[in-house]
This record gives structure tokens, C-alpha cells and sequence, in this order.
């Protein structure tokens, strides 16, 4: 597919339903996609407790594309392209680490924390560093969280800063530490993977373990109908001053909603994964806080315990999931949490759903596969991924007709 069919794909789509085969399945989607939707949009990169002290560094991927986020002497984190300035290559290898400096395992040109070009050996007398430091990559820190977006002018901001500090900052990630982390490889296009991670409408006949604590039954955007320890749930927040939202825009939403009566956290048993409280409002009991940004990622805080789960794709028909689970910095394995069994009932749960979203591209790839209804009880979410997504996508190919690179034809 070049452009122009791409283009004439997303006009084929029909309101309110699936989308078209081809954007799904066509190689070329995976190189648009990156451009459209990852390489345009705030993406969550990590959490602050992960860099701790002046040179930790984060080494992740984006698709394809390297990027390298750095806590600097002054304490403040920011992110750059993971390339030298000199040939291009990766500085630093996939991962976390710490270093004084930055020094590429190429020619070792060696960077300060900020970004600026340190030394370069062997370059002319009137090489001036000051040309060439690292190409920055716009980051923001929000209660605790790193996002970043490789876009030279990203979306807007302030009213998530704003928003997410009111009902994210109570639970105090600042003072957390990674207790458990998962990757996983799932053979299935990036939008099934989200489109799964989007709605519930499947949680009573796939998850059982996950739906004893989670209300699976609830209608369109956590609309529990009236029900009474709902209603209980929002006077209690109430009283207790925790912000509870829903807050959000076309690119993010976050609220704070029950769990299942008598469960306190999403875990097997629906009691405290933890000992130690994240969040100290509400002694524990305070249901889950659910954010999520697209195109990637969504999270759970309760009490205790925040679940983070990102998809990252790397092919037309491949996405990498990542999975961390956070708890109090002080908490001790083994005495306030138990590190083997933290995981659950979400470790079961996403691999649950790459079966399932290995099934659905098995299906989507069937030439007799037509794109279906979303339901309107219970694909909210999704459908505003999808038009969320299909709204940037479009937005990209106007640019890239305004710049004379789709046939107007």
C-alpha cells in the first residue's frame, strides 16, 4: 500500500465499526502507523523511581527508534535521541543503567547529562561541541510518571499536567520501586492489542480470575447503573477529598471507580498486595484509579499497588507488551509483599489476552473478514481509540497531500 490507498482505506471505514482489513494487516501500516501515532503522541515512558540518582539513564524502544532518558546532576530528567552526533550510533544499550556521563561505545565522543557534547577526539581544531549535542525529545514528569513525544510540536499539555497531578499525586509514585516486570510477545497487529485492552465486554468468559475483583459488568464508561456500593464508592471518595475524576481529552482519560463489593485491590483474593500503602488517603480502600493514554498504554493504582501496562509495536502482525507493578519504596519483599505472587491475577490476565488477540488477527486475516459493530455498552473505549486513531491517522495524510506526498487523486 502507498499512501493513497492507505488514505482510501480510512475513507472506507464505516462508523462505529471495526476497522477496514488492510489497516490491520498490511506491512505497510506498521511504517505509517510509527509515524502517525507513536512518532505524534505523548507516549508514557517510565516512572521517576526508576532513575533514582543523577546518571540513571532508561535506554527504550519506540517501535524501532532508540531513545535515551536521563536524570542530569540538577536532578531534572529529559530525554534525548539514543544516537550520536557523530555516525549515529546507539549510545546506550536497551535497558536501565547509571554513568557520570554518556559515552558512545563507537568513537567514545562522551556527553554530559544535559545532553551536551563533553569531548571528541581527533575532530579539527574549530569543531565547536556546542553543535553537537544530543537531539532532545520533549518530556514532561507528572506525579511520578515520564512521558516523552518525539513529535517536533506535541499535543498540548497543561490540562493533563494539571488533571492527572490532582488524582495521580495522592498515590505518591515519587516514593515507589519497580516490585515486579514482564514483557511479552504477541503475534497480533498493535490496534488488536489496544482494542482487547480497551473494553471488558470479554472479561466474564476470559478472565475469571481478574473479573472476581474487577466489575466486568459495568456499562459504558464505568457506568455501574445506579448500583448502591457504587453510589457508597463516590461519597466516600467525597468525604475523604480523594480526587476521583473522570477527567480527560481525545488522547487520555483517567477516573477513579469501585471494585467488586467487598474486594479492596485487584489481586486473587481481592486483599492488599502489599502491606505498605501507596496512597496513605482512605486507608487502602479506595477502589482503582484507571488512566490511559493513547495509542499505548493504560494503568491501575489501588491503595497498594499501581499495574502499568504498555504495547509497543515492532511488526505488521507483532506488539510488544510491557507489564510493571509498583509498590512503596520501603515495602519489603517478603515481609509487606510477596514478589512471586504480586503479579497476579494480571500476569494470568495478559496472557490471556494475547491469545486472544492472536485469535482476533487470525480471524482479521480470513478473507472472509469483515469489519463488525462495536457495542455501544460495552466498547466505549474502544471506539474512542479508533476514532481517536483514525482522526490522527488522517490528520497525517492531509500533511503529508499538503506536502505533495499522497496523489490528491
Amino acid at each position: 500500500m502507498d499512501l493513497a490507498q492507505i488514505k482510501a482505506a480510512f475513507a472506507s471505514r464505516r462508523p462505529g465499526h471495526s476497522l477496514p482489513q488492510a489497516l490491520y494487516n498490511d506491512p505497510a501500516m506498521f511504517e505509517f502507523d510509527l509515524h502517525a501515532a507513536y512518532g505524534r503522541s505523548w507516549l508514557l515512558a517510565g516512572f521517576t523511581c526508576e532513575l533514582p540518582t543523577p546518571g540513571s539513564y532508561s535506554s527504550i524502544l519506540i517501535g524501532p527508534w532508540p531513545v535515551l532518558i536521563v536524570r542530569g546532576r540538577d536532578g531534572q530528567i529529559r530525554a534525548f535521541h539514543n544516537s550520536c552526533r557523530h555516525r549515529g550510533a546507539v549510545l546506550c544499550k536497551e535497558g536501565l543503567g547509571r554513568s557520570p556521563r554518556i559515552v558512545c561505545p563507537y568513537h567514545r565522543w562522551t556527553y554530559n547529562l544535559d545532553g551536551s557534547l563533553m569531548s571528541a577526539a581527533r575532530m579539527p581544531d574549530d569543531f565547536d561541541t556546542s553543535d553537537h549535542g544530543l537531539r532532545p525529545v520533549h518530556c514532561e514528569v507528572v506525579a511520578g510518571v515520564i512521558y516523552i513525544c518525539l513529535a517536533d510540536n506535541p499535543p498540548a499539555f497543561g490540562q493533563f499536567r494539571a488533571e492527572m497531578e490532582k488524582v495521580l499525586g495522592p498515590h505518591d509514585l515519587e516514593n515507589a520501586k519497580i516490585a515486579h516486570q514482564e514483557t511479552l510477545v504477541e503475534k497480533a497487529n498493535w490496534k488488536l492489542v489496544l482494542e482487547n485492552g480497551r473494553e471488558c465486554y470479554h472479561c466474564q468468559g476470559s478472565h475469571p480470575e481478574l473479573a472476581k475483583t474487577f466489575p466486568a459488568d459495568m456499562k459504558a464508561y464505568f457506568d455501574f447503573g445506579g448500583a448502591d456500593h457504587a453510589a457508597k464508592f463516590e461519597a466516600r471518595m467525597a468525604e475523604i477529598g480523594l480526587p476521583s475524576g473522570p477527567v480527560g481529552e481525545d488522547w487520555w482519560q483517567a477516573t477513579r471507580f469501585p471494585l467488586n463489593p467487598g474486594m479492596i485491590s485487584m489481586t486473587v483474593d481481592g486483599t492488599p498486595a502489599s502491606k505498605k500503602l501507596m496512597c496513605k488517603t482512605g486507608d487502602g480502600d479506595i477502589g482503582s484509579l484507571r488512566w490511559a493514554l493513547e495509542p499505548h498504554q493504560f494503568a491501575h493504582a489501588t491503595g497498594e499497588l499501581v499495574f502499568c501496562f504498555s504495547a509497543m509495536p515492532t511488526g505488521p502482525r507483532e506488539t510488544l507488551v510491557t507489564a510493571k507493578w509498583l509498590v512503596h519504596k520501603d515495602a519489603v519483599d517478603g515481609v509487606d509483599y510477596d514478589s512471586t505472587t504480586i503479579a497476579e491475577p494480571w500476569h494470568t490476565t495478559n496472557l490471556q489476552d494475547r491469545d486472544l488477540a492472536e485469535n482476533n488477527q487470525a480471524g482479521v486475516d480470513s478473507p472472509g473478514y469483515t469489519p463488525g459493530p462495536y457495542s455501544e455498552e460495552a466498547e466505549v473505549l474502544v471506539l474512542r481509540f479508533v476514532d481517536w486513531y483514525c482522526a490522527r491517522a488522517e490528520e497525517y495524510l492531509d500533511e503529508q497531500l499538503a506536502k505533495g506526498l499522497v496523489d490528491a487523486a
